[in-house]
Order: C-alpha cells, then sequence, then structure tokens
C-alpha cells in the first residue's frame, strides 16, 4: 500500500485552522459591543487614581506648612489657650500644695510645743526624785506585780541589805535618819504583805483529764439503763459526766461505753472504779479505755 493510499483511508481534519479562524471572527464580533462599556469604565478608575494622587499631594503640602509653623515658635489660638489652662491649673495644685504644707508644719510645731512642755515636767520630776532617794525606794519595792512571790522576796530582800548597809554608814553622819528608815522598812513589809495576800486569793491553774471507762455487764439479760443510772449516781466534787452509747461486745452482750471530766488533785481512776464496781448486780468490771490531759 502506497503513502497516498494510506492517506486517502485516514481520518484527519486538514481544514481545521481555517475553522478555527472563523470561530475567532464570530466571536470578535458578537463581543465587539461590550467594548466601548469597558473602556468607560476604564476610564472612570484611571480619573478616580488621578484624584486621589491630588488629594494625597494637597494633604501633604498642608502638613508641611503646619510642620514649618511649629518649627517658627508661633502656636496657634487653640494651643495658646490649652497652655493657658494648663499652667492654671499647675499653679492652682501648687498653691493647694504650698496651703497644706503650711498646715502640715503648724501642727508639726505644736506637736514639737507640746514635747518640749511634756519634756520639761519630766526633767522636774526627775530633779525632785534625785533630791529624795530615800522617798523613792519604798515605792520601787512592789514593782513587779506579775511574778511569784518568791522572786518578789528575792528581789526586794537585796535593796533592804543594801540600804541597811548604807544606813549604817549614814548613821556616823547624820544622827537624826532614823526615823526614816523605819518608816520606809514598815511600808516595805505591809506592802509586800498585802501582795502575798492578794497572790495567795489568785486561784491557780486547775488540772483536768478526760476519761473514757468500759463498763461491762454480767450477760445479756442485764439492763442496760438502769446500769448507766448507777454509774452516773457515782457524785464526786470535781467529777462531770458526759456522753454515752452501748457497744456489742458479742453474743448479744453490750458494753457501756461513758466518757468523763476529773480534776486530778479531786478524783483518780482508782476511785471510780471502786465506787462504779459496788453495784455488783449489774456491773462486771469497769476499764480505762482512753486517757487524756486536757
Amino acid at each position: 500500500m502506497s503513502s497516498v493510499d494510506f492517506l486517502s483511508q485516514e481520518k484527519i481534519w486538514f481544514d481545521k485552522p481555517r475553522y478555527d479562524e472563523a470561530e475567532r471572527r464570530f466571536y470578535e464580533r458578537t463581543n465587539g459591543s461590550s467594548q466601548p462599556m469597558q473602556d468607560v469604565g476604564a476610564n472612570s478608575i484611571l480619573q478616580d487614581i488621578a484624584r486621589a494622587r491630588e488629594n494625597i499631594q494637597k494633604s501633604l503640602a498642608g502638613l508641611k506648612t503646619t510642620l514649618c509653623n511649629r518649627g517658627s515658635g508661633q502656636p496657634s489660638l487653640s494651643q495658646q489657650s490649652q497652655l493657658s489652662s494648663s499652667s492654671a491649673a499647675d499653679q492652682g495644685e501648687i498653691i493647694c500644695r504650698i496651703k497644706s504644707l503650711e498646715l502640715e508644719n503648724h501642727s508639726l510645731h505644736k506637736v514639737v510645743d507640746d514635747l518640749r512642755a511634756a519634756l520639761s515636767k519630766l526633767e522636774c520630776r526627775v530633779s525632785v526624785l534625785e533630791k529624795s532617794p530615800a522617798a523613792v525606794t519604798p515605792v520601787t519595792s512592789p514593782s513587779v506585780p506579775y511574778t511569784n512571790g518568791t522572786t518578789v522576796q528575792q528581789k526586794t530582800s537585796a535593796p533592804v541589805k543594801d540600804e541597811e548597809e548604807d544606813d549604817d554608814d549614814d548613821d556616823d553622819i547624820d544622827l537624826f535618819g532614823s526615823d526614816d528608815d523605819e518608816e520606809a522598812d514598815k511600808l516595805k513589809e505591809q506592802r509586800l504583805k498585802e501582795y502575798a495576800e492578794k497572790k495567795a486569793k489568785k486561784p491557780g491553774i486547775i488540772a483536768k483529764s478526760s476519761i473514757l471507762l468500759d463498763v461491762k455487764p454480767w450477760d445479756d439479760e442485764t439492763d442496760m439503763v438502769k446500769l448507766e443510772e448507777c454509774v452516773r449516781s457515782v457524785q464526786a466534787d470535781g467529777l462531770l459526766w458526759g456522753t454515752s452509747k452501748l457497744v456489742p461486745v458479742g453474743y448479744g452482750i453490750k458494753k457501756l461505753q461513758i466518757a468523763c471530766v476529773v480534776e486530778d488533785d479531786k478524783v483518780g481512776t482508782d476511785m471510780l472504779e471502786e465506787e462504779i464496781t459496788k453495784f455488783e448486780d449489774y456491773i462486771q468490771s469497769v476499764d480505762v479505755a482512753a486517757f487524756n490531759k486536757i
């Protein structure tokens, strides 16, 4: 088969470029009416861009003029009014602060004067006390009212001995000072006695304990209500009964667990056990379950 025969049988579109050209021309003719509208839109966009450029140039020129005016040191009227108002406000604030400082200065002067007057009074009192030391010593003896009686006696005994030695030395010089020393000793003894009595009347700290007792019955037929009444019937000075409850032990038997508060100096655990176990018809034994100091 020759090439001519092969090409004649092959399905090839040789005229496609011609048809493409014709199609392009057809679409150009149909779209030719919309092109002037596109040109008008483009022209309006260019006009807007030009106007924006002019506005930017004008704003830049105005900014330059304002900067030049500020650099020349000639503020506008609004700026002058703002500066004057701010300066007036600053002056008013300064005047108020000056007035407040004057008032504080006046009050401080008054406080200083009061302190000087008090200091002068203290100096006068100190001078008077230095002139009469014998009359001051009795007053200083009970100067520690919150210490124990033994320490007070130890602290006051040393000044008494020192004063007796001073009196022995002064007897050689002043023959008429014995009456004052006797009065001072009597005053000291009287005040020490009053302090000891006051200390004795003051109540001391009472030591207390919290005890939890386990009271066990004989069997499950024991009346636990009657058993509790028997336990609470034990009364003594310094004994206070508290709450109670029934605790199961086993085989239907329950024990009574009762709390109490006692004073250690007046009531002990041995005494409680002896008094409670006296009720032999209901109580088998008593045990101390807990013991705490309060």
